[in-house]
């Protein structure tokens, strides 16, 4: 019996376009080779937003993210913005999203593909299968705290505000999901804060400890301070599976985690709500590596990891993990023939555009 399921995809700013139409081919494609069916509809967001509407995310995107099974993202932003108020950047948009959908948990991972080994800086040995995920808390934290603000002194001094604040039930929360995807992973959790300098770190840490003895014992638990954390995924990477962390920490350490593999351009993410009354989990998948507003219109945009966002999708959202694990060995299967966008190309290597990277990606799948 074919499942429709309901899409808004938002391809937003810079090379989101571009690297969310290769991923529509492929959404396609998963149309005309399962029993899924797809409505996907189509809106703006980030600078496309504000040029259009004045705002960087609508009401009525809103509604249509909250109608939605899923949300397929692109990227937002680039210098065309810039001059624009802080509270109505293109950055807005995703922001808002999150906020509005309550999407909480943040999953980066970080995956080298053996083809890709000699894109990164680090040592082959170092990163050779490596195979982590980043759980970062995305609703909460100096992101969101209050007091936050810019104000002047008596005096004439200028003071920038942003305040670390967590609760309890948002740390238990995070917490808890990772402990599931560890229990379907190598099942182990570092929890990744700095409880040492940090009252809201030490929080941190004693309610994911609780949490751990209740229900989780099963799972292997360890607690890293994040500066340590940031210096061993350098030194040694492998040593994690999955690390819990809260939103200021889990944004700096996702992009170095990132760059272990070579290239933002290869990694997708997916931010996770609650489930609802009705079963549905709201969900929204992106690719971590921006507009590159440098290289917009180009066809010089590396589209799989908008494609692995899309393989996200299908495993989370909608329970097709067979067919979610056929996308991403489709992915493989192109670097493997040595084929490459600029952003991973090297020596050897066949260079190809955006276009026909996502082209390749469809004639692996149907083989």
């Amino acid at each position: 019996m074919t499942q429709e399921k309901k899409i808004l995809t938002l391809a937003g700013d810079g090379i989101g376009p571009e690297v969310m139409e290769q991923a529509l081919h492929v959404l396609n494609w998963v149309q005309e080779n399962s029993d899924l069916s797809f409505s996907v509809e189509k809106d703006l967001v980030g600078g496309a937003s504000i040029d259009a509407n004045g705002v960087p995310l609508t009401k009525e995107v809103i509604a249509k993210a909250k109608a939605a099974d899923a949300v397929l993202f692109g990227s937002v932003g680039g210098p065309k913005w810039d001059g624009i108020g802080f509270d109505k950047r293109p950055e807005v948009g995703i922001i808002g999203l999150r906020k509005e959908l309550g999407l909480f948990a943040n999953l980066r991972s970080a995956i080298v593909f053996d083809s890709l080994i000699g894109a990164s800086t680090v040592k082959p040995e170092v990163i050779q299968g490596l195979d982590l995920m980043i759980v970062r808390e995305s609703t909460g934290g100096v992101y969101f705290g209050e007091p936050r603000g810019i104000e002047t002194l008596p005096d004439g001094t200028r003071k920038g505000v942003n305040t670390e604040v967590y609760t309890s039930v948002e740390i238990e929360r995070i917490a808890r999901v990772a402990f599931e995807l560890a229990r379907q992973r190598q099942n182990r959790v570092c929890s990744v804060e700095k409880c040492n300098v940090m009252e809201s770190g030490l929080l941190w840490k004693e309610v994911v400890t609780e949490l751990h003895k209740k229900e989780y014992s099963d799972v292997q638990l360890s607690h890293m301070l994040a500066d340590n954390c940031a210096m061993q995924l350098v030194r040694n990477p492998k040593q994690f599976d999955i690390i819990l962390t809260g939103n200021l920490f889990g944004d700096i350490l996702s992009d170095l985690a990132a760059m272990l593999t070579g290239s933002l351009g290869m990694l997708p993410s997916a931010t996770l709500g609650a489930r609802q009354a009705n079963g549905v989990i709201p969900a929204l998948y992106e690719p971590i590596h921006g507009s590159a507003p440098d290289i917009a219109g180009q066809g010089k945009a590396n589209p799989l990891a908008q494609i692995l966002s899309l393989a996200m999708m299908l495993r989370y959202s909608f329970d097709q993990q067979t067919i979610s694990e056929k996308v991403v060995n489709a992915c493989e299967a192109v670097l493997n023939q040595g084929l490459r966008t600029p952003d991973i190309m090297s020596q050897g290597m066949k260079l190809v555009g955006t276009a026909d990277m996502g082209k390749a990606v469809l004639a692996e799948l149907n083989k």
